[in-house]
C-alpha cells in the first residue's frame, strides 16, 4: 500500500496544490514525496511535512496554516527545532471497528508520531525520547492562519486573540508585554496560561474552523496540581495564532531543567479539528477522557499500569480531609512541582483523607501531600513517603498512613497553608499584568481585626508590612517560629524579618537563595 501511495503524492504534486485536498486515499495514509518532504492524512484532513515545519494544512478544502509557520516540535524555546531525516508506518491495525496506522517521523533527539484514524479530523500524536539534552521547555505546537483562527480559548479565558497592530514597538514593557494603544491597560501572551493539569480541551477557532487539543492523560507532565503554563496567544512578530502543547514547561518555575530517560513518551493526546463548535469539542474531550489510557498504543510500558490507594490521618486524630496527594518521583532532592524526568500523578483527598491514583504506569513512586486549604489549611507540615511500588494489574494499598503535625501552641496565622495566594486580596484573580501594582508599600495586619483578604497577594514596593499581635511573654525556654510561606518569588527581591524592633531573619532572591519562579512578571496571581 505505501508504494502505491509514493506514486500518487508524486503525480499530485505535479499539478496544483488546491488538488491535494481531493484526490488522495480514503483512509489514512504516509506518502513521501522526496526525502525531504511527506504528506499524511486521512479522507478529511492533509499535512505536507517537510523536514522541519508541517505546512499547508488541508482541511474542508482549507489551508488552516496559510502564510503561518504550522507545526513543529522544539525545544528551550524557539532555540533548537527538531529536524526530521525519515518517515514511516510502524504499526497498523484497527480499533473499534475503525482502521488506523502509526507513522513515525525520525530525528536525532527521538520519535513524533502521528496515529491516524479513518474518519477522524485529526490525529493523536505523542513523541519517544532517545537523545534529548537536559533541558526546561519541551513543546509541540502549531502556528496557524490568523484570518482563520482568530480566538483562543483555554479553561479560564475564551475570547479574540489581540490585533496584530495593537503591538507597538515603543509600547514593549517588558518579556511578550506591551501597554495597550489607548493606555487603558497591558496585552501579554501570558493572559492565557492556565492550569495545566485541570484543562479538558483548549485552542484556536474562528468561524467554520478549531483547532483543539485534548490531553486526556497528563502522567507525563512536569509539575503537580499547582503547574501553570501558557497555551495559546498571538506571536506578536508575525501576526500567527499559536497553539501550543507544553508537554515540559518552564513558564511559571525556577528549576525546570530534567534529564529524561531514552523511551520516555509524552502523550499520546488527540490534536483534533472541526467547524469552530466548543460544545463539539467539550464532547470529543469527554470521550478521550473516558478512552484513556489507550488501547491501541502498542507499548508494552505504557500498558503496564496499576493503582496506588490509602487514607491519610494527621497525628491530631484528624483525618486529612481534602488536602493534595502528589505521586512523583522516590527519594528526590526536587520539589514536587520541579519534578520532570518521568512520569507524575495528582489528585486530591476526600472528606476522610482517603485517596485513590488509576492507570499508574508500573514503577517506583514518591507520594507527598500538603495541605489544600480549608479544613487543614493550618497543618504546615507535609507527608512524604518514599519506594512506593506499583505492578502492573495490581493495586498498592498503603492503608493507613500518618502524617506527623506541629504539636506548637499557634500564636496567629494568616491565611492558610495551602501553597496559593487565594484567600488574600487580589489572589487568585484572572491573570492581569500590573495588578500587583495595587497592593500597597506599606500595610499594617491586627491579629483579630483584621480579615485575610486585607492582606495583599504580593508584595511588589518598598515599604513595611507589619503584623500586630498580642502574646504572653516568652520563658526562659521558650522558642517561636515564624514560618513563612511564599506562593511565588521573584529574582531582586529581599525581605529582612524583624519582631519587636530585633531582625531575626531575611528572605532574599539568588542563587544560592530563593531564585526566580517567573510567576509575578508574567501576570501569575495564584501560584508558581
Amino acid at each position: 500500500m505505501i508504494a502505491s501511495l509514493i506514486s500518487i503524492a508524486a503525480l499530485l504534486l505535479s499539478t496544483t496544490s488546491a488538488l491535494v485536498t481531493q484526490s488522495l486515499p480514503t483512509e489514512p495514509f504516509l506518502s513521501q514525496v522526496d526525502d525531504q518532504t511527506w504528506i499524511i492524512g486521512n479522507e478529511l484532513w492533509n499535512l505536507t511535512q517537510g523536514i522541519q515545519y508541517g505546512v499547508k494544512l488541508f482541511y474542508k478544502n482549507h489551508d488552516c496554516v496559510g502564510d503561518a509557520v504550522g507545526h513543529y516540535v522544539s525545544y528551550n524555546g524557539a532555540a533548537s527545532d527538531l529536524n526530521w531525516v525519515s518517515a514511516s508506518v510502524v504499526s497498523q491495525g484497527e480499533y473499534n471497528g475503525t482502521q488506523y496506522i502509526d507513522v513515525k517521523f525520525t530525528a536525532n533527539a527521538g520519535d513524533m508520531h502521528w496515529v491516524i484514524f479513518s474518519g477522524l479530523a485529526g490525529a493523536y500524536q505523542y513523541f519517544v525520547n532517545h537523545a534529548l539534552p537536559s533541558l526546561g521547555e519541551f513543546r509541540t505546537l502549531w502556528r496557524l492562519d490568523n484570518t482563520t483562527f482568530t480566538k483562543g480559548k483555554t479553561d479560564l479565558r475564551d475570547e479574540s486573540l489581540p490585533p496584530l497592530s495593537n503591538f507597538i514597538a515603543a509600547n514593549l514593557v517588558q518579556d511578550s508585554t506591551w501597554l495597550k494603544p489607548d493606555g487603558s491597560g497591558y496585552l501579554t501572551k501570558y493572559d492565557f496560561s492556565t492550569w495545566i493539569r485541570t484543562q479538558t480541551y483548549y485552542g484556536l477557532y474562528g468561524d467554520g474552523f478549531g483547532s483543539w487539543y485534548i490531553n486526556a492523560g497528563k502522567d507525563y507532565y512536569n509539575g503537580n496540581h499547582l503547574k501553570q503554563e501558557l497555551l495559546v496567544h498571538r506571536e506578536t512578530n508575525t501576526g500567527d495564532a499559536v497553539q501550543l502543547n507544553m508537554i515540559h514547561g518552564t513558564h511559571f518555575q525556577v528549576s525546570t531543567v530534567d534529564v529524561f530517560p531514552d523511551g520516555k513518551i509524552w502523550g499520546p493526546w488527540l490534536w483534533y479539528l472541526n467547524d469552530g463548535s466548543k460544545d463539539d469539542a467539550s464532547e470529543r474531550a469527554k470521550k478521550e477522557f473516558s478512552e484513556w489510557p489507550y488501547p491501541w498504543l502498542q507499548d508494552e510500558a505504557y500498558q503496564a499500569r496499576g493503582s496506588v490507594s490509602g487514607t491519610l490521618i494527621l497525628s491530631d486524630g484528624r483525618p486529612a480531609a481534602n488536602v493534595a496527594v502528589f505521586l512523583g518521583d522516590s527519594a528526590s532532592n526536587k520539589t514536587a512541582l520541579d519534578q520532570g524526568s518521568d512520569y507524575y500523578y495528582t489528585s486530591y483527598a476526600d472528606a476522610e483523607g482517603s485517596f485513590e491514583f488509576k492507570d499508574v504506569r508500573a514503577t517506583t513512586y514518591g507520594l507527598q501531600a500538603w495541605s489544600n486549604g480549608s479544613k487543614t489549611g493550618d497543618v504546615t507540615t507535609s507527608f512524604l513517603k518514599h519506594n512506593v511500588t506499583v505492578e502492573a494489574g495490581e493495586t498498592t494499598d498503603l492503608k493507613t498512613l500518618d502524617w506527623k503535625v506541629s504539636e506548637k501552641e499557634k500564636i496567629f496565622q494568616i491565611g492558610d497553608f495551602d501553597r496559593t495566594s487565594y484567600g488574600f486580596q487580589h489572589g487568585g484573580s484572572p491573570y492581569t499584568h500590573g495588578l500587583a501594582d495595587k497592593c500597597p508599600g506599606d500595610l499594617i495586619y491586627t491579629v483579630g481585626e483584621s480579615e485575610p483578604q486585607d492582606w495583599c497577594f504580593v508584595q511588589t514596593h518598598l515599604g513595611n508590612w507589619t503584623i500586630v499581635f498580642d502574646a504572653k511573654a516568652p520563658g526562659e525556654k521558650d522558642t517561636a517560629i515564624l514560618i513563612v510561606s511564599l506562593a511565588g518569588y521573584t529574582t531582586g527581591s529581599s525581605s529582612t524579618i524583624w519582631a519587636n524592633g530585633v531582625k531575626i531573619g531575611n528572605l532574599t532572591s539568588g542563587t544560592p537563595r530563593l531564585l526566580n519562579d517567573g510567576t509575578t512578571y508574567r501576570s501569575a496571581t495564584t501560584a508558581d
